[in-house]
């Protein structure tokens, strides 16, 4: 088939999704794995691991970077754009989340250098995490990523937007994380 003006190509897309908590019953694995059935066509999300992740220590990193720190390395790098979905503690960035990022700031070859990142997080208080996120982009900014601005993603009492199953419940939450998607996928587009 030959392709023209007016032909379209299908857009493969692969997001790597993260979560910042590490809580089974999570909200945001929960919102995490809503985004991955909301994918668009032509997106793929993937969910990694980051609760093996050890403590950052400059030490182990130059004697070798231990296995799961490498291979979620090469997965972020492996992945057109990655989703951070995470809680907001003591007003900030979780210990684990930001753990994982002092990890992959670290030469050689950040793999979020230059990388399309979208951010979201849900919490059971009306701010549905909306200062970690700011703090989130300032980290972001000096990792050198091209992060989606709009829209933004608080997910804000987050206990009546689940079932028990763990299952999105909520039509406009849907709606906000799809737009954030699209958003990733132009994002990708526009910076290759």
């Amino acid at each position: 088939m030959q392709s023209g003006p007016h032909t379209q190509r299908k857009i493969r897309m692969n997001i790597l999704g993260i979560s910042g908590s590490l809580r089974k019953a999570s909200y945001n694995s929960m919102a995490l794995r809503a985004a991955q059935k909301l994918a668009p066509q032509g997106v793929s999300l993937h969910i990694a691991d980051i609760s093996h992740i050890p403590m950052y220590n400059e030490d182990v990193r130059t004697a070798g970077l231990p296995d799961a720190v490498a291979q979620l390395k090469q997965a972020i790098k492996e992945a057109d754009a990655v989703l951070l979905v995470t809680p907001e503690y003591n007003f900030s960035i979780p210990g684990g989340l930001k753990n994982m990022l002092d990890w992959m700031a670290r030469p050689p070859e950040p793999p979020f250098d230059g990388k399309p990142v979208a951010i979201m997080g849900a919490a059971t208080g009306p701010l549905g995490t909306a200062r970690v996120q700011y703090h989130l982009r300032q980290v972001l900014v000096y990792m050198n990523t091209f992060t989606v601005n709009k829209p933004e993603v608080f997910i804000s009492h987050a206990a009546s937007k689940f079932n028990e199953q763990g299952e999105l419940t909520d039509d406009a939450t849907a709606k906000f994380i799809t737009e954030l998607l699209l958003s990733l996928q132009k994002l990708k587009q526009r910076v290759g």
